[in-house]
């Protein structure tokens, strides 16, 4: 008798623990971010920076070898000091389809609004990222709060004039 693909995933999920990013984690995260072919990828010196910078707002999953395997990045606005921007969210390629995205969302929202208050999360997604349009629309669900989506920059504001439209989801307000 052989395993189903479920079991598999729920048996490399038990080996999953969630933690703060490490500069140290800085060149595998870009790697993530680059091997998921979808996200715009940032320089590798961005990723050790985020890592040192905006740590207390990221969020690392890690492997039973310790090495990191799903990141979520995020930072708080500056003009709005409840509002929690998500920059990147990354899962390797083997860890797909185990609902890690999710966990770790759900994990980063809950340090965020524990540590200083969070009365919204926002992202950008470009229409064809359907991947990031179902993890943000079922956490709005999850948490029973508001989506609202509109464009935030037009895809003719980049300059290399092939961007599609960034589209802002602002998710919220949650209630204390």
């Amino acid at each position: 008798m052989t395993a189903a693909p479920a079991d598999f995933a729920r048996a490399r999920s038990e080996f999953i623990t969630i933690d703060t990013p490490r500069v140290e984690d800085g060149a595998a995260i870009w790697r993530i971010a680059r091997d998921s072919k979808v996200l715009d990828l940032n320089s590798s010196y961005s990723y050790l920076l985020w890592c040192r910078d905006f740590a207390a707002t990221s969020v690392v999953a890690r492997d039973e070898t310790g090495s990191p395997v799903a990141f979520v990045t995020g930072y708080i606005r500056p003009d709005r000091p409840e509002t929690l921007v998500v920059w990147q969210v990354a899962v390797d390629h083997g860890h797909r389809g185990t609902g890690l995205a999710a966990k770790l969302l759900d994990e980063l929202t809950a340090r965020v609004a524990a540590d200083q208050g969070l009365a919204l999360v926002e992202t950008t997604i470009t229409p064809d990222n359907t991947a990031s349009d179902r993890l943000f629309t079922s956490y709005a669900q999850r948490h029973d709060v508001a989506l609202e989506q509109e464009v935030l920059f037009d895809g003719g504001l980049f300059p290399e004039g092939t961007h599609l439209p960034e589209v802002l989801y602002r998710i919220g307000p949650f209630h204390a």
